[in-house]
């Protein structure tokens, strides 16, 4: 990359390394969902996704949520980590390095929050029972809690997937303990309500996630990066806050965690607490197959998925006392519009900063900053891309015509059902 036109922002684009991981530049693409799988598996798109991101300039892209096992999927058609994934998860994290970017692939489990048809119809599992309103109208409305039994399992998932993704190539691996999927229902007083070993003091509900961490660090060794993404606050009344979150922070650093990505809310009970901005309803009942999903989505959406107003930077103050609590590397997440941002995330202290809707409006932003052709992005944030991404082909920025009118053209031609190769 040519040097930025700002000295002050200079040193954005200069390299890192966290253990065994040499990043050219301080800026990643976050984990968001693509909607680019077939069967399970990476499809030619997704390949193509994360190779813009890269030529686009991030130091690092991460694939979005593989699943540890098959149960582990919120939904039927999600990318699940077993033998035959490897094959087709190198030919994406080969093609991401000859771009010159690291490649790093999101692991985690949707635990109580699912509509997978393919679960038993006793439905999914999760720390304590109760209500799965996401898959209520698919016919699974309960969840059941996990045992002893469950939970081994579970951490057997996770080490074996996060094996597999070095196999296949991939740079480091990010273990999902937030946003109210598996981990992070151990972690959330709202969502944990066990009384045994694994719920009440919030010891007890680390308990899963760190064994889960431990135990994929002794199965990788000590040199892999394994990053993980964790919950600043659960955005709801009685869930996790920033206060349970410095502590977690504190007992990941312990644990063995290579770096923290700092986010937060529960998708099933706060949606929008870790976007910010429009609620797109309209658009997310457009896209949605089932006339009953699109009834309840018109009915209880704006209860299910509250307005949350966009502020820049809306996390920093949350992370900033964690940042204050650790010495392990951070990754900034939430609300970085504009260089100046990218800036000010540095001067706080947090090693890496990560986006995402600006990298799905520009994939070329990085490069475009770095050689002053930018100093914002182009991203609203209206959130219609949370629609857009459940149509053939998956998502793209509902605002640049030029990517809708090449996912026409790559739908057409077929590319969407073509496995990664």
């Amino acid at each position: 990359m040519d040097a930025p036109q700002s000295p002050r922002s200079a040193d954005l684009f200069e390299p890192l390394r966290i253990e065994s991981l040499a990043l050219r530049n301080r800026v990643i693409k976050t984990a968001t969902y693509e909607g680019m799988v077939v069967d399970g598996l990476p499809s030619e798109l997704l390949k193509r996704h994360h190779v813009a991101l890269a030529r686009g300039g991030v130091a690092m892209t991460t694939v979005a949520y593989c699943a540890v096992s098959p149960e582990g999927r919120t939904f039927a058609n999600q990318l699940v980590m077993r033998h035959e994934s490897v094959a087709a998860l190198r030919a994406l994290t080969d093609a991401v390095h000859r771009e010159g970017a690291a490649v790093m692939l999101q692991l985690g489990h949707c635990g109580g929050f699912s509509k997978n048809t393919e679960l038993s119809i006793r439905g999914p599992l999760g720390p304590s029972p109760g209500f799965n309103a996401y898959g209520a109208l698919v016919g699974r409305p309960v969840v059941r809690a996990m045992s002893p039994a469950d939970i081994e399992r579970t951490t057997a998932d996770f080490v074996r997937a996060a094996q597999r993704a070095i196999e296949a190539g991939f740079d480091a691996i990010e273990l999902h303990l937030g946003h109210g999927y598996l981990l992070s229902q151990f972690l959330s007083p709202r969502l944990n309500r066990r009384r045994d070993g694994y719920g009440g003091p919030l010891p007890h509900r680390l308990r899963f996630p760190l064994d889960v961490v431990r135990r994929v660090r002794a199965g990788l060794g000590s040199r892999v990066p394994i990053f993980a993404k964790m919950n600043l606050d659960d955005g709801v009344r009685d869930g996790l806050h920033v206060d349970e979150a410095v502590l977690v922070a504190q007992a990941l650093e312990e644990a063995g965690t290579s770096a923290l990505v700092l986010s937060g809310g529960l998708v099933s009970h706060s949606a929008l607490y870790l976007l910010r901005g429009e609620r797109p309803l309209r658009q997310m009942i457009a896209v949605e197959p089932s006339w009953l999903q699109k009834l309840a989505l018109f009915a209880f959406g704006p209860f299910f998925v509250p307005k949350t107003p966009f502020t820049p930077l809306f996390f920093l103050p949350l992370a900033k006392q964690v940042r204050a609590a650790v010495r392990m590397p951070l990754v900034y997440v939430g609300g970085a519009t504009s260089l100046d941002d990218l800036v000010r995330v540095r001067d706080e202290g947090f090693e890496l900063v990560a986006l995402g809707r600006a990298l799905l409006a520009d994939p070329d932003l990085i490069r475009r900053y770095a050689t002053g052709q930018a100093t914002r992005s182009a991203c609203s944030p209206c959130n219609q891309c949370i629609a857009e991404m459940d149509r053939p082909g998956g998502v793209v920025c509902a605002q640049q015509p030029a990517q809708l009118a090449r996912r026409s053209d790559e739908v057409r031609a077929g590319l969407h059902l073509r496995v990664c190769s």
